[in-house]
């Protein structure tokens, strides 16, 4: 089932998010809906905050990254079928030089700045089946990452903006929460509280 996604403003976005157990209910049903949910949407990534849950689960794939010619071909096979979920994950490093990357968001559609990450991160986290696991990623994979997981610390990308920046979005950023925008995917607003 395609659910709404959660619209820039809601405090939902802001909170920080609590781990789960593996007796959270129908949690293979809200999986399901979330892939759904993301491929809907043409994402890479959803977190549970984007769908109005405040608890420390999201999802990644890859593989739309794995076309891009730019990249070598090295990094197309790692990004390809690169499809994970993480549980109750913790990034407890990362490294090396930050670089800028193009970023966007499905709760905050039609805004796209560059955002600067560390190129390495070890992550530990807990699969879909509960089974622990301590990994490192890096490149595009841990920027994905990084930015999902910002969801469950309730960080979004324009956080990490220049106030500048901030500045410049600020109109599109309000448009957003009113649900003045037009987007070909379900999404909840929260000054209008109704379904799209």
């Amino acid at each position: 089932m395609i659910l709404p996604i959660v619209a820039y403003g809601d405090p939902v976005l802001k909170k920080k998010s609590t781990d789960i157990t593996k007796e959270y209910p129908n949690l293979d049903m809200l999986l399901e809906n979330m892939f759904e949910t993301m491929y809907n949407a043409f994402g890479v990534g959803l977190a549970a905050p984007q769908i109005g849950l405040p608890i420390r689960l999201f999802l990644v794939d890859t593989t739309p990254f794995s076309e891009d010619e730019e990249l070598s071909e090295d990094e197309q096979n790692a990004l390809k079928d690169f499809k994970r979920v993480f549980i109750n994950a913790k990034i407890i490093k990362e490294e090396g030089d930050e670089w800028a990357f193009n970023e966007g968001c499905l709760s905050i559609p039609d805004v796209r700045e560059d955002v600067f990450r560390k190129p390495k991160i070890t992550v530990e986290y807990v699969d879909e089946h509960f089974k622990k696991h301590t990994e490192v990623f890096e490149g595009l994979i841990a920027r994905v990452i990084q930015h999902e997981y910002d969801h469950i610390e309730g960080i979004l990308f324009t956080d990490k903006l220049s106030s500048l920046k901030k500045r410049l979005i600020k109109g599109k950023l309000n448009n957003i929460s009113k649900g003045k925008i037009n987007v070909d995917y379900r999404m909840r607003f929260p000054d209008q509280k109704k379904k799209r």
